[in-house]
């Protein structure tokens, strides 16, 4: 019983990360007739779009898929910013310790209801 709700924890902060990264991704692609965007970022961010909305059908059963498209959207929208902008590295440095203490525990998390014997 404790496995499955793990699983659940698990599963609803990644349909959270979808949710927002969701959010964001057609904000920016709302905001495009205001703000001009490079056409790499246009390009990118419409893939993410497209692959975050989509998750939430075909990555509905995979922890590993849901992942994936979680770290392609987030790449997508933070690698060219920092190679345009290096400065803005900085910053995403000091917000890669909460991050990754996050991912730590989602994939914790993502373990624990794989069948173990001591949930």
């Amino acid at each position: 019983m404790s496995s499955q709700r793990w699983d659940k924890v698990e599963l609803i902060a990644s349909y959270t990360l979808l949710t927002i990264l969701a959010t964001e991704l057609l904000t920016r692609l709302g905001l495009l007739s205001m703000f001009e965007m490079p056409t790499v970022d246009l390009v990118l961010t419409s893939i993410a779009t497209v692959l975050v909305i989509g998750a939430f059908w075909f990555a509905r059963r995979s922890r590993k898929l849901r992942f994936i498209v979680i770290g392609f959207a987030a790449a997508t929208q933070l690698i060219p910013m920092v190679i345009r902008q290096p400065v803005l590295l900085l910053p995403l440095v000091g917000a890669a310790i909460p991050v990754a203490i996050m991912l730590w525990a989602m994939i914790a998390l993502s373990k624990k209801g794989q069948g173990n014997a001591h949930s």
